[in-house]
């Protein structure tokens, strides 16, 4: 909950791959009073089966930047191998290059006191994209 001090955050992702949530998805939360200033880890999270972070950390007072970074390889991982499992049988249709492409995301933004940054992660094996959510 942001306050007239502070900035608070939260995120969730959807996977563009299947249409659906990343559930179990871990999710560390970092932030500096400043862009000069070091990064503090403030602790993390992962997502549930509706994709979302409902127990990130507080911002410090004077937070001006936020980074989100997301685990996202051994996600796609545990569906390759969900996938592998069901199509047992089925020609293999990727090259033999890497599962994941991006095997981590970070997301680094600006805040203000006061303000709530809601940050939705849409996600494939081999691209993402972050907006500004409400």
């Amino acid at each position: 909950m942001s306050t007239s001090t502070t900035a608070s955050v939260s995120t969730h992702i959807l996977d563009t791959s299947v249409g659906r949530p990343a559930g179990d998805v871990a999710v560390r939360l970092s932030a500096r009073p400043g862009r000069e200033a070091d990064w503090q880890a403030l602790g993390g999270s992962a997502t549930d089966a509706d994709g979302r972070c409902k127990d990130l950390p507080a911002l410090p007072e004077g937070t001006t930047h936020v980074r989100l970074d997301f685990a996202v390889e051994p996600y796609f991982e545990k569906f390759e191998k969900k996938q592998a499992d069901a199509q047992q049988d089925a020609p293999a249709n990727r090259d033999s290059g890497p599962a994941v492409f991006f095997p981590e995301v970070a997301i680094t933004f600006a805040v203000v006191p006061g303000e709530h940054y809601h940050v939705p992660l849409l996600l494939n094996p081999f691209g993402y994209s972050v907006y500004r959510g409400s």
